[in-house]
Order: C-alpha cells, then structure tokens, then sequence
C-alpha cells in the first residue's frame, strides 16, 4: 500500500459515470463488498450521492479513515441520517477540539467500570421482572420485548424519567430512529417524527433540570450533559443537549437489534445453548462479539477528505467521500478464516485490535469516532444472552430470512417466542 501522506503519483480517483445509489438500495450491505471483489482489490473507486468516492476495507484503511489529517466528519453526514440516526449538532459531526471535549463528557459516562455494571445490573433486573409477563401470554416478538428492557435499564441509569406506562412508546420511538436512518420510505418519516417528540421533550427536561424544576441524580447522564461546556466554554442549547441524551439512550435501545440477532443464532445453532446458559462469563463476551461480527448493523461509515490525499494507489480528490466497508471486514476472510460461520470460540483468548472487528466503527472510542459505548453493547449482550439461553421457550413457524438489502437488517420475524418461564 502506498504511504497515506503525500500525493505521489497515483492515478486521481475515477469517476464512474454511473451513480451507485440504485446499486447500493438493491444489493445493500453486499454492495462495497461486491464491488471490490469485482476490481480484486480491497479499494474501490465509486460515485455515490452524485459525489466521487473511494470505498477502502482492512485494518490499515481503518486507520487511514479516522486520522482526521486524511478524512473528517465535520459536513460529511448526509441530513437524512443526521436527521434520524445522530440529531443535528451531534458528537459525530465535529472535528479537532470540539470533537475532544464533546467526547470526553461521552467517555466518562460510559467507559467507566462500574458504570458499565451499574447498567448491565439494571438491564437484567428488567428482563427478570419482565419474563413472567411473557410466559402468561401467547407469543412474544423477542426484538419487541427486548427493545421496551433495554429502554426502562437505559433510562433509569441516564437520569431520564420515565414511567412504566411511558416505556413501550419510548422504545419504538428509540429504535424508529435507527430503524428508519438509510431509508427514504416510511420507515424514514416514521424516525424524523420520533426524533422531532423525543428532541423536544428532552429539551424540555433540560430546561427543568437547569432551572432546578426538576431534580436528577448528580451522577446521571442528563445532569452531565446539562452542565457540559463545549470547547468554546458555553453550554449546550436545549436542542443540542437533548440530542446528546438520546445519543446515549438511542444507542443503548438498538442493543435489541444484536438481542434478536442472538436469538436467531440460538435457534440457527442450538449447540451452543448449553454452554451460552452456564453463564461463563468469557465465553458470553466471546458469543457477543460474534453476534455484532457475523450479522449485519452498519454497513460502512465515512467522512470526507479534507485536502487531496492518497490511499491504495488513489488519489482522493478535496472533498470526495472515503467510505469503510464494515460489512465487508467483518467478513474478510484474511481477517477472521471462515468468515461466514458462526463461531463464538474465535473470541476466545483473542485479543482483538482497534482497527479489525468493526460492527460500528474503529479505533480508539476515547479519541476519536469510534463510539464509545461499545464495552456497554458487549457487556448487556452478553448479560441478556445468557438469560434468552435460559428461557424455557418454544419457536414457532416464523420467518427468519435476514435480508441484506435491508439497511438497518433484521430477521422478519423479529423472533417469535412461546415463552414457558426459565430454568
């Protein structure tokens, strides 16, 4: 590979004349992957959006991708995601100091040990309280039920007032976020009306909180973001404020995505149940990162160059789109040997590298984009998943198909259960 630095002699990024924005709605998660595999090569020049773009895949063009010397995120998050997904004026669209000090309030909020335990204990007191529930009705959707625990866990150790009667509305609102960010239908509509109530209503508590209407506990996560100073030593505005806040507890809900994703593994391979219920506890973790490796969240993440540069041979133009392909490196066989089987044990006793596994992003989660709630992801998945392997429950005839072209994916059934009790 060539040196990222300097221009060199590479040929300039090629323009395809043809856009890529039809291709990637109908091959989804499979359409980077597709398309360097048929160059042969782990770079592949593309156009997407009407914008030049260079779509880059391995441990070293994740590195060239958040040294924020080559690519940046400031301006390059296209409005309808940040419309849905992150919220206007959120951590993910800045750069340089204001990038470090927003993310610093993130990372003492959710890299902290104890933190991190304080919620996994609230997540599986939530599932406990809720499963006797389950087992008095007919069916349940796993990733239903999943999305209202994790929503009552998260809001309880945020600071976030919220009453039982509030949570289901709450956690569709969450996940319609997500569910509706890479979509230009329903779904889309659906999530920018979410985020339009929840923004709103969260600003309002703000308000509350720094007028001293309403009381939180000076640990929570609405507390520190309502105190926080920006790098320019002012507070946030309400607005921004609350985007913060559902940045934490919207990221925190799509754990359900991963939950219904581990029930599908269970019942795809049930050899594992026995081992997954024992409640190893490095055996769960090894099951969860295999869980957010094998199937498909985010497809790729990007930023845009900020002056010409050079990857791989290309020459990336000021302002083109550098996209990584996280699909595709989590099932590069280079990196993982028989990518597309589902195999817990890789993870055992693996020391994994900032720049490889990459379910939502790369690097180092107290520097740079990757987010920093990633050791809560890993942590709840894999409390939770052992209590589904515990579950007396029956599968029912469903749909479990999976497409790829469905951005975020999900099983079509969302799991359906007949719940007993557990063991």
């Amino acid at each position: 590979m060539c040196g990222a630095g300097g221009l060199g002699t590479g040929p300039l990024v090629r323009r395809p004349r043809l856009e890529n924005s039809a291709l990637l709605l109908a091959r989804g998660y499979g359409w980077l992957p597709d398309a360097r595999r048929a160059r042969g090569r782990r770079t592949v020049a593309v156009r997407l959006g009407g914008m030049p773009a260079l779509g880059i895949e391995g441990p070293d063009a994740a590195r060239f991708l958040y040294d924020e010397d080559h690519v940046r995120r400031s301006h390059a998050i296209p409005e309808p995601v940040r419309g849905t997904l992150f919220g206007k004026g959120a951590v993910h669209t800045l750069d340089g100091q204001q990038h470090r000090v927003r993310k610093a309030m993130f990372v003492s909020l959710l890299m902290d040990d104890a933190r991190i335990t304080a919620l996994v204990e609230r997540a599986t007191a939530a599932w406990d309280a809720a499963v006797p529930g389950w087992a008095g009705r007919e069916r349940i959707v796993l990733f239903d039920e999943a999305a209202e625990v994790i929503t009552r866990a998260i809001c309880d150790w945020a600071g976030v007032p919220v009453t039982d009667d509030e949570v289901p509305s709450l956690a569709r609102d969450l996940t319609a976020m997500v569910d509706g960010f890479a979509t230009a239908g329903p779904r889309h509509w659906r999530a920018r009306r979410a985020r339009g109530r929840r923004e709103a209503w969260l600003a309002r508590l703000v308000e509350d909180v720094r007028s001293g209407a309403t009381t939180v506990s000076g640990s929570s996560v609405v507390d520190a973001v309502a105190r926080h100073r920006d790098a320019d030593g002012e507070r946030l505005d309400p607005r921004t404020a609350a985007v913060e806040v559902i940045n934490v507890i919207r990221p925190t809900a799509a754990i359900s995505w991963f939950l219904a994703f581990s029930g599908h593994a269970l019942v795809r391979w049930p050899r594992y149940c026995e081992r997954l219920a024992a409640g190893v506890p490095g055996f769960a973790e090894a099951w969860a990162h295999e869980v957010c490796r094998f199937y498909p969240f985010a497809p790729f993440i990007g930023g845009r160059a900020p002056r010409a540069v050079e990857w791989d041979g290309e020459r990336v133009p000021a302002g083109a789109m550098v996209l990584l392909d996280l699909y595709g490196q989590n099932h590069d066989p280079d990196l993982w040997g028989d990518p597309y089987s589902f195999r817990p044990e890789r993870f055992l006793d693996r020391e994994i590298g900032a720049f490889e596994l990459v379910p939502q992003g790369a690097g180092d989660p107290r520097t740079n984009h990757r987010c920093p709630g990633e050791q809560i992801v890993v942590a709840v998945l894999a409390a939770l998943s052992i209590r589904l392997a515990r579950l007396q429950a029956d599968v029912p005839e469903q749909d479990l198909s999976i497409s790829l072209r469905r951005i975020p994916a999900k099983p079509v059934s969302g799991v359906v259960l007949r719940v007993r009790g557990t063991d």
